[in-house]
């Protein structure tokens, strides 16, 4: 019975494969409108998409501490992503702290304290194994883009202003820290199993994530996006365009990272990903 439901499944690949390019994205789109409304049938409580999508970031990075001390390499992974991480990972720490102090406080603080981990552990330990080379991606092209954006446009809360700004900022942030490790492996041609399973786990918490904000859209017939914000009524667009983006970025890799495991029954070992 297993096989030939792999069988099926290998053949159902293999049909979509040979598809046209409209029937692919007519296909890709049927998917996600399943996927979301599947969710909203499921779950009750919206704030669960947020808690299941920190989960399975850190759950990411404990794999990546897996293979750091298993492997004792660190081939393959990008440490300015993981540097990344941990700035917007730390601001949203704080701003935490200050705003509510629940469950979400300690999934960041659990993740934080890992991605630290393997930075030290990718710094100093195995520091020899670090292809810095590829790792090429200048940081500041990422950061000061979003600390420009989040000055401009943020939350209208009761909390002081500063505190708004940097939540603002590790949301944008947050939508593009994982581009240095995507274009590491575009550099590489090669993609390590253990790299492979942290950057799905990533994918899969931006689509927890973006599902949370279109549900919410849709429940309130799109007036959600009309909630005030600082630069005019830009704030909650703002946010829904930020994890559509960083969805979109990892979708590719996703797919083919399912169909490797499916179709062939192990990793993806190579793909080209545009960057």
């Amino acid at each position: 019975m297993g096989r030939r439901r792999s069988s099926a499944v290998k053949k159902l690949f293999a049909w979509v494969r040979r598809q046209s390019i409209k029937v692919k994205s007519f296909l890709g789109v049927t998917s996600v409108i399943s996927a979301l409304v599947t969710l909203k049938l499921l779950v009750k409580d919206d704030d669960n998409f947020f808690i299941a999508s920190e989960a399975v970031h850190f759950l990411g990075i404990i794999v990546l501490i897996y293979k750091l001390t298993i492997q004792k390499t660190c081939s393959g992974l990008s440490l300015k992503s993981q540097e990344l991480t941990a700035m917007f990972l730390a601001v949203r720490l704080c701003c935490n702290f200050i705003m509510e102090g629940d469950i979400h406080t300690v999934l960041d603080f659990a993740t934080l304290v890992s991605t630290l981990w393997v930075i030290y552990t990718i710094r100093f330990k195995l520091k020899s194994t670090y292809i810095e080379e590829l790792d090429n991606m200048p940081i500041y092209y990422l950061v000061v883009p979003c600390a420009i954006l989040a000055v401009i446009v943020h939350p209208c809360t009761y909390q002081a202003r500063i505190s708004r700004i940097f939540w603002a900022f590790c949301v944008y942030l947050e939508s593009i820290a994982v581009l240095p490790q995507l274009r590491m492996m575009q550099s590489a041609k090669t993609i390590e199993p253990f790299t492979a399973h942290y950057v799905f786990a990533l994918g899969v918490a931006r689509f927890l994530n973006c599902a949370h904000w279109l549900i919410q859209v849709y429940d309130t017939a799109g007036m959600y996006l009309f909630m005030g914000g600082s630069g005019g009524y830009l704030w909650l667009p703002m946010v829904i365009v930020s994890e559509i983006v960083q969805t979109l970025i990892l979708a590719d890799f996703c797919f083919y990272y399912i169909k490797s495991v499916i179709m062939n029954g192990g990793l993806l070992l190579s793909r080209p990903l545009p960057v």
